[in-house]
Parts: structure tokens; sequence; C-alpha cells
């Protein structure tokens, strides 16, 4: 690879990237980044160029199927922090990237992919369970899963672009557990908690999948962007394990129930006087069926996993052990309080 290289960023806008993008400032502000933008807005697009001082603004967004393509086609790297189950826009990226590789076989691109945890629930349905399952990311293999999990359809053919004989690209998927924490980029909150947030408006109290007793490794984003510029520098230096074994689990091994951090979100709302009653109770089916197995596999479900590949290369989690989800929940709350726009389902 050239010693400056081009980067195609998808989802530049949203939560973890942010950090990421503000980590790459920082150790490879020379790196190109051409980030997709669907509205790029002066506010949005100077925002961004804080982060980083060398990006430029591709405007587009996931249904941009030619666009993507043409990018992908032409970058040295593609870091996809977008959504991780918009077929159409990976399938896109995917096509352009097998173009990129044709065209220099002895130096393939390289593609990272941000996924998640979402393929290893057990889909409890937010039941108790015993001796739930603990994955490890060293000798995983995608079809070893439950297929109806999310993420898997983009996945798969993500490792299968990584590892085919003829013009493969260099693959590299990372799995994150519950992100929580404020992000430094355009969007302050986590997904998940704008999810729980817009369910709690309508109903007028939060509530769980099922019983809530499902629970998941959770993850600083501090950490988790450090994880992410971790691996991308092994990549560029030719050290990180891709393909079938670029699979790698980023995750600190406090594990935390979503009927805990529920209760203390519905306590803080109510103090806020923004649903009716304070704790969690279970969601009611019509509220919570209409997600189908997304809802149920994404956030019903047990995801334990353990990131054996990152602490084989020497990798340690830092703010997570200085602030935990429940710390850090009000003030995250809060943050998305004050932004206020609705989570809308991407399907």
């Amino acid at each position: 690879m050239p010693q400056h290289h081009t980067i195609f960023f998808l989802g530049a806008t949203g939560f973890l990237a942010g950090d990421v993008l503000h980590l790459l400032g920082r150790d490879y502000p020379n790196y190109h980044v051409k980030a997709l933008v669907r509205n790029p807005t002066p506010e949005r697009v100077a925002k961004l160029k804080q982060l980083h001082p060398n990006l430029t603004v591709v405007e587009g967004d996931l249904n941009d199927a030619q666009l993507i393509a043409d990018q992908a086609a032409t970058a040295d790297i593609v870091i996809n922090s977008a959504s991780s189950d918009h077929w159409p826009s990976v399938k896109a990226t995917l096509d352009g990237l097998e173009k990129n590789a044709a065209s220099r076989s002895s130096d393939p691109p390289l593609y990272i992919h941000i996924s998640g945890c979402g393929i290893i629930s057990d889909n409890i349905r937010g039941e108790k369970v015993e001796n739930p399952k603990f994955w490890s990311d060293i000798g995983l293999d995608l079809k070893d899963c439950d297929q109806s999990n999310t993420h898997l359809e983009s996945d798969i053919p993500i490792v299968a672009a990584g590892t085919r004989k003829e013009n493969p690209i260099r693959s590299i998927i990372i799995y994150p557990g519950q992100i929580y924490g404020v992000g430094r980029g355009v969007q302050k909150t986590t997904l998940w908690l704008r999810i729980f947030m817009d369910y709690a408006k309508r109903v007028g109290y939060v509530g769980t999948w099922g019983r809530g007793f499902n629970a998941q490794n959770t993850i600083h984003v501090e950490d988790m962007a450090a994880a992410v510029l971790f691996i991308f520098k092994a990549a560029v230096e030719g050290r990180a394990e891709e393909g079938a074994n670029g699979l790698y689990f980023a995750v600190t091994d406090k594990i935390l129930s979503y009927g805990e951090w529920t209760k203390l979100m519905g306590d803080h709302l109510y103090s806020k006087g923004v649903v009716k009653e304070p704790g969690c109770k279970p969601m009611s089916p019509e509220i919570v069926e209409p997600l189908g197995n997304y809802g149920w596999s994404l956030l019903g479900g047990n995801l334990f996993a353990k990131a054996d590949r990152l602490a084989r290369m020497g990798w340690k989690a830092v703010e997570s052990s200085k602030v935990s989800l429940m710390d850090n929940l009000p003030e995250a709350i809060d943050a998305a309080l004050e932004d206020d726009r609705p989570y809308v389902h991407i399907s």
C-alpha cells in the first residue's frame, strides 16, 4: 500500500465513528478520508473536519449503490461503521472492492467492517438461562452461529470475499459489545440507548424485551474506538489476521443485564418527567413484535463474547475500568434528551 492511503468511510456521522475519526486524525492525519454523508450541512461538515484534518465529504447515503461501489473501487481502505444490517450498501461496497482488487492484485484493498455481537445471540427473549455459552473469536466460524441472528447476512459474504481465490480483499470484521459513553462526533449517543428511549417515550415507561434477564459484555466508546485503531494499525503494518481469521470481538469482561440498566434508565427518565412511572417492566408483544427477530435477537438475548484475539495481540481496555455503563448512563441519557432525534430503524 502507498504511504498515504485513501480511506472511504461509511457512517462517519455515527456514534462510534466520531471517536474512530478522532483517533485517525490524531495518528494518521495525512491519510485522506472520504466520508459518505447523507445531509452534509455546514455544521456537520465542520464537525467532521475537526475530527480529521484531511477529510472531504462525499454526499450520498447507503442507498446510493453505484456511488458506494465507485468509491470502494478506488480507495486503499474502506471502513464501514454505518448500519451493519444494510445489505445493499455492503453488497455495493464488496462489488467496488472486487473491481479494486482486480486492478491491484499484488496490493489488495483493506475492508474493515464494524458489525456487532448480535451474531452470537441465544435469543432467550429476556428469560433466565443456565450456563449460557461464551463465544471466543479464535476459531469462530460464522456458519456455527444461529443463522436467524442479525448481521450475518452481511458478514458471511464479507468473509467469503476475504477468502476467495480470485480477486480477494483483505477483510476484517470487528464485533463490539454493548457500547456506552458520550461520543465526540456528530452523533453523541449510542443506537441501543436511542431505541429504548424512543420506546419509552411512546409507551410512558422504560421496557425490556421479555423480563430483561438477558445480558451482554459492555465496552466504553473510547475503548471501542481504541480497539478499532489498534486493529487498523496492525492491518496497515501487515500484522493483523484477516479473512477467515479476521474476526475480532471487542468487549470487556464486564457483563450487565438489560434489567439492571433499564431500571436505572426508567428512574432517571421519571425524575426528568419523560415517562409516567419509574423503573422498568416487560414491554407488551404489540410493542416488541413489529421489530421481529431483529429485536428479539439483538435486544432479548445473551451475547457473551471473549476478546481473545485482541488480548493475544496485547490490547487492553482502559476507560471501561474507570467508568462503567451504569456510572455513565445518566449523562448519556441527558445527552440523548438534548439531541432529541427519534430512532429510525433501517430494515
